[in-house]
């Protein structure tokens, strides 16, 4: 048999998690290919006996802290739809429940319908699993996953299909369309009249079909190798393409197969090809059998040069016709350029529950996010983080990679809107975990902000959710995006069933927290997968995919630590689409609102007097009620020129680019 998963329980939940991002990430079982995140004995007989029952957290590390318990996030009351709430900075407008074709629909283990749905995941014996096991592991066919965005649409993937819902009114959401289209993980992005779903599970179908296929038979008695499923003409794993001219009748066009499936992939856009539209696939499942896919091996590179592992798939989408799209080139992103050695990066080693393990291979990307707009991508890829120059979209090469001791699994990565710091998400436990517990460490599981100087990576700090969390609630770092405030690095993250916070990284040394939104755990006693898998800012709101729940509708209300300035100057960039991993540069008008929320910075800052300051705002008001009369206007532009002084004498840095881009706007203010 084929190369199958390292870390194998004999319940369902491994099977299905193994292949997801809501579990510890898979790789191939050879001698250079291990899993970073491989359980130990105890832990094996644990996930046997009920993988869902939280563990009591183990005691710190010595010389690390964990999170606060005097947070009043930690004593929410639980439930799932009327668990106890609470928020500083976001407001929350409202849950859309998920439509009934994505729900279970039964709460009591002994369902038929619970049967049924484990069937369709290809498993036929559940003897040795808990009844409450059972139910839960059926519920995750139906878990929400990532967001996309274009025009008054919302796109909401789902292992079980995709959601399209009608966003022109935030506060008001609805439900447009329900595409049924299992396979997991279901991440979509989208482009003009194309949308793309990301398929990895051997459950998908080429037809979108919900009867999966016939499991295999069970693994000798004694033996904790799983086969690979026995291969099917029928099956997809890969990337679907639909056309979407009409939002409410998605229709597939194109249906890429890769030798891993798509965990997740990136839309690429190169300014010097409008013909084309590229996409990044990563995958991080088993490699199936030749029989099914030919030429995909997942040997040893010593044994195989032409190996699935160590490598991306980039597939060429053109525009005029997509029923044509194909992989193109296969990069060797782990590959050392001067020897050609396929697996020359490695974790470096990583912590573990009982102590440092050892480094282990790298052989497949998570996430990639790619900047078209300054030649780079980030990729956070199992035990490294990755700069690539794709300035050719087709061939990305790699600049650097780090790794860090403090870091099990580097899952997603943003840059900073100018290019110079990257934060890097570390999806310890695989989402599946409860990594917020006062005694787990604050540097695990967490963000890591680097800096990028010269297409070099160097480390400046960890960020973690400050708000410690319960043994029953899966948390950990990930998926976000920036928030456009002007002058200032803020990303906005999910962490699971730790909720929404939002980050301020502009001082990359000492990110802090500055809003968030929180809810109890969904069970008091049982870990069940939900909570958060992204937030995202999208045109003056925020919106979170809640993977248990439906879809929450946020928007951001000043505090101490943001006003309502900042707010209503990041309101005013818009853009026709957005797909976090495709990062699109920010730009923003030389309207009014944005110069005062320069002003309310440096008035943060000490940057100006507080003379200055007042001066300033009066003549910005005045400006504003005269619809920016020429004399009004002229006062403002008298301005510009000593704050240009300021800007080359003053001591930040960071207020020094405030203080030009105040004084630009000041000479040519617009509505």
């Amino acid at each position: 048999m084929n190369r199958v998963l390292t870390m194998t329980f004999r319940s369902l939940v491994a099977f299905i998690l193994l292949w997801s991002c809501l579990a510890v990430k898979t790789q191939a079982q050879t001698p250079s290919s291990q899993e970073s995140t491989k359980p130990t004995d105890t832990e094996k007989k644990k996930a046997e006996e009920d993988p869902f029952k939280p563990e009591p957290a183990p005691p710190l590390p010595a010389g690390m802290t964990g999170s606060d318990t005097n947070d009043p996030r930690f004593k929410l009351t639980p439930g799932m739809y009327d668990a106890g709430e609470i928020s500083k900075g976001l407001k929350h407008l409202q849950l859309l429940k998920k439509p009934d074709a994505f729900q279970l629909g039964t709460a009591d283990p002994d369902n038929a319908k619970v049967q049924k749905t484990l069937g369709m995941m290809g498993v036929a014996d559940t003897s040795k699993m808990p009844k409450p096991t059972q139910l839960v592991t059926a519920q995750l066919a139906f878990a929400n996953s990532d967001l996309a965005f274009q025009g008054n649409h919302l796109f909401q993937g789902n292992f079980y299909g995709v959601n399209i819902y009608d966003i022109s009114s935030p506060a008001k959401a609805k439900l447009l369309t329900t595409m049924i289209c299992p396979g997991g993980q279901g991440d979509p992005s989208v482009y003009k009249n194309l949308m793309f779903m990301s398929v990895e599970q051997p459950n998908g179908r080429l037809d979108c079909g919900t009867q999966g296929f016939p499991p295999g038979p069970p693994p000798p008695p004694g033996e904790e190798k799983k086969p690979p499923p026995p291969p099917q003409k029928d099956r997809f794993r890969g990337v679907r393409i639909f056309d979407i001219s009409d939002i409410r009748n998605p229709r597939q066009v194109a249906a890429v197969q890769t030798c891993r499936g798509s965990h997740t992939h990136t839309l690429v856009v190169d300014p010097k090809d409008k013909n084309n539209v590229y996409i990044y696939v990563s995958g991080t499942s088993f490699v199936r059998q030749g029989e099914e896919l030919p030429e995909c091996s997942g040997e040893a590179p010593d044994k195989d040069p032409n190996t699935a592992l160590f490598r991306i798939d980039v597939i060429k989408v053109p525009l005029a016709a997509p029923q044509d799209s194909k992989v193109v080139n296969s990069p060797r992103l782990f590959m050392d350029p001067g020897t050609g050695k396929l697996n020359s990066l490695s974790s470096g080693g990583t912590h573990g529950k009982d102590g440092p393990e050892k480094p282990t291979d790298s052989d497949q990307c998570h996430d990639i996010t790619v900047y078209s707009a300054i030649g780079l991508a980030a990729g956070a890829c199992s035990g490294n983080g990755i700069v690539l120059d794709i300035r050719d979209p087709v061939h990305p090469k790699r600049l650097d990679a780090v790794n860090d001791p403090n870091y099990a699994y580097w899952h997603s990565a943003s840059f900073s809107n100018d290019g110079k710091k990257i934060v890097f998400t570390d999806e310890w436990g695989g989402g599946m975990g409860a990594r917020c517990r006062p005694n787990d460490p604050i540097k695990w599981g967490a963000d890591a902000v680097f800096r990028l100087k010269d297409n070099k990576l160097s480390f400046a700090s960890y960020y973690k959710l400050p708000a410690a969390q319960g043994n029953s609630e899966n948390c950990v770092a990930h998926n976000g995006s920036l928030i456009p405030v002007p002058g200032r690095d803020i990303e906005v993250q999910a962490w699971y069933q730790g909720g929404v916070s939002v980050m301020d990284f502009t001082d990359a040394e000492h990110p802090v927290e500055i809003a968030y939104f929180d809810r109890g755990p969904i069970d008091p006693k049982m870990l069940i997968l939900g909570g958060h898998w992204s937030a995202y800012w999208y045109n003056g709101h925020v919106y979170g995919s809640e993977i248990a729940r439906g879809l929450d509708v946020f928007e951001l209300s000043p505090t101490e630590f943001l006003t309502q300035n900042e707010i209503d100057a990041a309101k005013t960039v818009r853009v026709a689409e957005l797909n976090v991993q495709n990062q699109q540069q920010i730009e923003w008008p030389a309207q009014l609102v944005v110069a005062k929320a320069y002003l309310d910075q440096l008035e943060r800052s000490n940057g100006l007097t507080a003379d200055q300051i007042t001066a300033l705002r009066k003549a910005i008001q005045s400006a504003e009620s005269s619809h920016l009369n020429r004399r009004e206007v002229a006062k403002l532009q008298s301005f510009a020129g000593p704050l240009k002084k300021s800007a080359g004498t003053t001591g930040s840095a960071v207020d020094s680019k405030r203080l030009q881009a105040l004084a630009e706007i000041l000479q040519r203010p617009s509505k």
